[in-house]
């Protein structure tokens, strides 16, 4: 994925999922506070299908992607499909607005309670304010301040009542230290020297960078380091033209081996795909599940999950490199699935491991709803990186945040 390095990527934004039953007013929340027309306004139901995702800036929650979703009461010809996709919405869901439409309320509690078993933080909106009376208003407000402890706020769709209060408590319902993760951690500080090690195959074509690579330079040149980047050809040259070693060499899996016999003794080495798995997941998580590849056979089975959904390349790591070398340890025979993009099974146990790549395209909270699944099914669960160090002997040597 080309990217600018003053961009940031849908996966970085805030998620903010947008929820309630049919005709809720969802959309129409969306476009007042958005003051945008992001979604189609209709009293037709189920005029949101597929969910929507608007990338915005938002003040005072900065970069957002905000999520317009179907009904989840949706009676439809479609609706268990579209239900399916709200249910993924909210995996991806950082911050959950839920929009009362009445004074039963049992289906918004149902969500209510699966958002607050993961963390999830929570506002209540009673909408159409101008529509309804105060004593229903007082009904749907009294009943959820006293099965969740929440406070509803009242809002207006039409009059744009109580969207300035909506944004307040929104950053108010923010963790506090939202936003602070850093791809590259404390492995390197200002005036640092960092040495990237990028082989600019199938991958990366010429004239582009891949977006992992955009953002860890994005983050070190932020960190005031001083980055050098190179190809993998141009590796020893790069080292004889520096006074003294990198303090960090980061490179891509697939040449840990060559880096690492080639890097000098007192620089540190890590990969962009090892960086992203603590970034965007749980790397602990991934170095414990890799274990399960010493376990394999040749009668296993193996899933790799990959985010992006491009069209198979000859050289891709994930299709191709990885299922050759796991082949190569344990046999022919071994059955290796792929899927890509959201397609991720709900049953897990048929597989003896999963690789999840390193999941640039997905949001943290996502991938974290991925390795949850996993955890519940007990499926050991790796990442592509992590499976490569470890493969190659190296696990135990490469740094981590």
């Amino acid at each position: 994925m080309a990217l600018s390095l003053n961009e940031t990527p849908s996966a970085n934004r805030l998620h903010i999922g947008v929820f309630g039953k049919t005709n809720s007013g969802k959309s129409s929340f969306i476009n007042a506070f958005t003051r945008q027309e992001v979604s189609i306004v209709s009293e037709i139901s189920g005029t949101t299908t597929d969910p929507i995702y608007k990338a915005m800036e938002i003040n005072p929650l900065g970069a957002c992607v905000i999520i317009d979703t179907a009904g989840f009461d949706d009676t439809t010809a479609l609706g268990e499909m579209r239900i399916e996709k709200t249910k993924l919405a909210a995996e991806k869901t950082e911050l959950a607005v839920i929009l009362l439409a009445d004074e039963n309320v049992e289906d918004e509690l149902k969500w209510y309670t699966i958002f607050q078993e993961k963390n999830i933080p929570v506002l209540f909106l009673i909408s159409k304010a101008d529509e309804r009376t105060p004593a229903d208003i007082d009904v749907i407000f009294s009943t959820i301040q006293k099965q969740t402890k929440e406070i509803p706020l009242i809002i207006s769709a039409v009059t744009e009542d109580g969207m300035e209060q909506v944004r307040e408590a929104l950053a108010r319902k923010l963790p506090e230290n939202y936003g602070t993760r850093e791809i590259t951690g404390n492995l390197v500080s200002k005036e640092d020297v960092v040495l990237l090690v990028m082989p600019q195959d199938i991958q990366a074509p010429k004239g582009r960078l891949i977006l992992p690579q955009v953002q860890t330079i994005r983050e070190l040149l932020d960190k005031k380091c001083i980055v050098m980047s190179v190809t993998t050809d141009c590796m020893e040259q790069a080292l004889q033209a520096l006074k003294q070693p990198p303090k960090l060499i980061i490179t891509d899996s697939q040449i840990f081996g060559f880096v690492y016999e080639h890097k000098p003794a007192e620089s540190m080495l890590t990969s962009f795909s090892v960086l992203f798995a603590a970034y965007k997941g749980d790397l602990p998580y991934y170095i414990e599940g890799a274990k399960a590849i010493d376990l394999l056979t040749e009668q296993s089975r193996i899933l790799i999950a990959e985010c992006c959904a491009h069209a198979p390349l000859t050289e891709d790591i994930g299709r191709v490199k990885i299922p050759n070398m796991l082949k190569k340890r344990f046999g022919a025979g071994l059955t290796v699935d792929m899927v890509s993009g959201t397609d991720y099974p709900q049953d897990l146990t048929p597989y003896d491991l999963i690789i999840q790549c390193g999941a640039c395209m997905f949001n943290r909270q996502y991938v974290l709803s991925r390795i949850d699944r996993a955890k519940k099914q007990h499926v050991p669960m790796t990442n592509y990186g992590v499976t490569i160090a470890h493969i190659t002997g190296i696990l135990d040597k490469i740094s981590t945040t």
